[in-house]
């Protein structure tokens, strides 16, 4: 597909870089003999250019300069020179595309056919790139001019004007040929359609107005007048209608001082004449470009502007029918805890108005309680918290007020909000719990009430085992009554498992300031004393600071006993258990107590699982799969948050829970106990 494309390209890049040079040859102006309208320059440049990196690169360079030397020598150029001006053309095709594979990602023309001199900066790299290839032309005329024992002389102006002329090229013949190459059929006709009666209006207006400049007022320097023109070009038709405005116009300037015609017709010196006419041609070109590209970027950002804002108001308008849906609550707060957004589903649950938008501030005067109708301070309150840089699980809220008066728990989650510029705001979902709280507790309830009614048999059911057991003492039938033993045991320990999480759940609590060392130190020696009446290993136990918190002391030491316990069921058979506990000085007046263990340790997917009811571990024996509901409960309840990760130091488990800090000075930590 390519090589049928690329081939009428390269003929039509031939075809229009011999007929230039055939056709403005005889451009020149007094003794130098240079042509002062050269577009071969250009249209060589831009023709090595689209070749890219294909292998018809080397041919084209060899193609420009048989050209530019052939159509040369066929208009009467000496040999010599002509040939010198076949390698300029060719070493300055050569510079400027060396000079855009520098600039990248500059003047290069998009590979996916994107617009040329799409952006202002461009521009610039085109104009450095033009400076580039006429500068390594120059030199080479120059140097041969030397070589050919000085049969052109070259003074400064001379050259400014031949450097002049070559840069123009570049940039006002190269581009108009590029973007003429790079408009589809569909898309002149479109522009012509929209533009074509305008461009007509300031051609003819420019017609009129350089006729009168360069004829009827050929001697007065007024040709500054004609720059309006092309500014109104550049501020109304596409680039490619003022590149060709500034290309025909530019001519007819040069083509009329040529002649002797003109306001720089009139300086007696030639060669700062052609200087000067080069210098007023390169100024068209650069006044129009800049104007032209300048629009043209200033309309697509516009565009892109209206795009990004139809599609910002569509996807607004989908979030708020999202947000206006949900049957959860959302709410979003300034840094001030005011709100600013809420849907209608968090008017209903806090018994407020329904809006979109708020503005009144969300705190306890919405009638905000504990769960258990405790009051609760606007400081405990979980979005006040996140404004205050705290991390806050989610947390339950008893909201009852005039318009909910039977009362409604209500589950709240904070997060933060960063925006890009301003402090951070807070997203607040709620969603109504109420349901699923009573039926928990309902069912919590019941169970510690079957728990507690079973007891009683129970203990008639051991009671009468244990006669059994003594009548068939030394009978074979002794060992089935061993079973039924067992079994009312494993029935004791879920039943007392069911109670104390009833307790933990229900238990009014009575904080005091607790030494955790002398508490630790006892559940240490109780541990010790069983392990020496069952005949196994005692623990080893290491225990560091331990700093005093403030809890209800039954809990606690029932929190204590549970994940001790948890770490010694979970030890792998033959291996001697180890335990560290110690404590650290956490967040928001709270301590963080560390419990490692050396045990088979929690897969990664269970550590949050194992803290869930009627959850048991693998391996683990004489557990009724409460202990660690019943910690996770215990810890909540005071306030702070337990987890389960890897043991950092080796294999095992780290338990970490917090606690508040005591508060009594006189519960102080003893030394580490080992």
């Amino acid at each position: 597909m390519r090589l049928p494309m690329a081939v009428p390209a390269v003929v039509g890049y031939g075809a229009l870089q011999l007929i230039a040079v055939l056709a403005c040859a005889g451009t020149t102006l007094g003794d130098p003999g240079e042509p002062m309208i050269w577009p071969a320059f250009g249209i060589a440049a831009m023709w090595l250019l689209v070749s890219g990196e294909s292998r018809r690169r080397w041919p084209v360079t060899g193609a420009i300069g048989l050209f530019t030397a052939g159509g040369l020598a066929v208009t009467g150029t000496p040999v010599g020179i002509a040939l010198l001006e076949g390698l300029a053309a060719m070493l300055g095709a050569v510079a400027f595309v060396f000079a855009v594979a520098r600039r990248q990602p500059g003047p290069r023309p998009p590979a996916d056919g994107g617009r040329w001199l799409s952006r202002l900066t461009d521009l610039w790299d085109l104009l450095l790139c033009a400076g580039v290839a006429s500068l390594a032309a120059n030199v080479l005329r120059i140097a041969g001019d030397l070589l050919l024992g000085g049969e052109r002389t070259f003074m400064i102006t001379g050259v400014t004007a031949l450097f002049l002329r070559d840069a123009v090229s570049v940039v006002v013949f190269g581009t108009a040929v590029r973007l003429l190459a790079g408009l589809g059929g569909d898309q002149r006709g479109r522009t012509w359609s929209r533009h074509g009666p305008e461009a007509l209006a300031v051609f003819a207006v420019s017609a009129g107005a350089y006729w009168a400049v360069f004829s009827i007022q050929a001697e007065l320097p007024i040709g500054f007048v004609l720059i309006p023109l092309t500014v109104w070009a550049a501020l109304r038709l596409p680039s490619l209608v003022v590149v060709l405005h500034v290309a025909v116009f530019d001519c007819a300037a040069l083509l009329w001082t040529v002649g002797g015609h003109g306001p720089y017709a009139v300086v007696a010196d030639v060669e700062l004449r052609a200087v000067l006419i080069q210098l007023y041609a390169g100024i068209l070109a650069c006044v129009g470009l800049a104007l032209a590209i300048s629009r043209d970027e200033r309309d697509t950002l516009i565009q892109r502007l209206q795009v990004s804002e139809q599609e910002a108001t569509d996807k607004a308008t989908m979030m708020t029918t999202v947000v206006n849906s949900m049957t959860e609550g959302l709410a979003i707060l300034d840094h001030t805890g005011r709100l600013v957004l809420r849907n209608p589903a968090a008017g209903r649950l806090l018994g407020s108005v329904p809006a979109v938008t708020g503005g009144a501030a969300l705190g306890t005067d919405h009638g905000f309680f504990q769960p258990d109708g405790s009051p609760l301070s606007d400081d405990e309150l979980p979005h006040v918290r996140v404004l205050a840089g705290q991390d806050v699980a989610p947390m339950d809220v008893l909201v009852r007020n005039s318009a909910v008066p039977e009362g409604r728990v209500v589950r709240f989650n904070a997060a933060r909000l960063a925006l890009g510029t301003g402090p951070y705001h807070v997203v607040v979902v709620f969603h109504d719990v109420t349901a699923d709280r009573r039926h928990r507790d309902e069912l919590m309830s019941f169970a510690g009430r079957v728990a507690h009614d079973l007891l009683n048999p129970l203990t008639t059911i051991e009671g009468w085992a244990e006669v059994l057991e003594q009548e068939l003492a030394g009978y074979r039938p002794a060992e089935r009554v061993q079973r039924i033993q067992r079994a009312a045991a494993r029935m004791r320990t879920f039943l007392n498992g069911l109670l104390s999480y009833t307790a933990a759940r229900d238990g009014k609590l009575m904080p005091t300031t607790i030494n955790m060392a002398l508490l630790v130190g006892d559940v240490i020696n109780s541990r010790l004393d069983q392990a020496e009446n069952a005949g196994e290993a005692p623990p080893y136990f290491e225990v560091g600071r331990l700093d005093p918190v403030e809890a209800d002391p039954v809990l606690l030491r029932q929190l204590l006993e549970n994940l001790i316990d948890n770490s010694l069921r979970m030890m792998a058979p033959g291996v001697a258990p180890y335990l560290a506990i110690s404590c650290q000085p956490a967040p928001n007046g709270l301590l963080r107590i560390d419990i490692l263990d050396n045990s088979l340790g929690i897969p990664p997917g269970l550590r949050h699982e194992v803290f869930t009811s009627f959850h048991r571990e693998k391996g683990a024996t004489n557990a009724n799969g409460l202990e660690l509901a019943i910690c996770k409960r215990i810890v909540e309840r005071h306030g702070g948050t337990i987890e389960a990760t890897a043991n950092p130091y080796g294999a095992g488990t780290r338990m970490s829970f917090t606690l508040p800090a005591g508060r009594s000075a006189y519960a102080r930590a003893l030394a580490p106990i080992r």
